[in-house]
Order: C-alpha cells, then sequence, then structure tokens
C-alpha cells in the first residue's frame, strides 16, 4: 500500500541533491527543505532515507502525511 511521506532535512538543497528524488517533489522551506512523495513500502522507505544519508543531508524529521483529496 503508497504511504505518502514528508522528509525535512536541514539546509537548502543543491540542484544535484534535488535531482536525486525526481519522483517527489522538493520544496525549499528555509532554513529546511522538505521532499514529499509517495513511498511504497518500508524497503523503499529506508532507501530514500539511506539516499539523504548518502548525500550527506542531516534528518530533521520524517513524518507519514494524509492524502489531499482532490
Amino acid at each position: 500500500m503508497t504511504r505518502r511521506y514528508e522528509f525535512r532535512v536541514a539546509g537548502l538543497l543543491s540542484d544535484r541533491a534535488r535531482g536525486a528524488f525526481p519522483e517527489m517533489t522538493v520544496q525549499h522551506a528555509p532554513p529546511q527543505t522538505i521532499i514529499l512523495g509517495e513511498v511504497v513500502d518500508e524497503s523503499h522507505l529506508h532507501g530514500v532515507l539511506a539516499l539523504i544519508q548518502q548525500l550527506g543531508l542531516r534528518v530533521v524529521s520524517v513524518q507519514e502525511v494524509p492524502d489531499v483529496e482532490p
């Protein structure tokens, strides 16, 4: 079951780092950046977190967010 997650990381992302999340929405919210998108399962969630770590980013928070109904 797909769920939406919001990952908040410290600082602003470079274009290279933003490009690492092509399936997600990346928004600057100084002094943080919000990475928002669909996560298909727990393995995918851990993969996103691993990518954030590989990019040297510091996670501020991770939370599941409800889908917005049109």
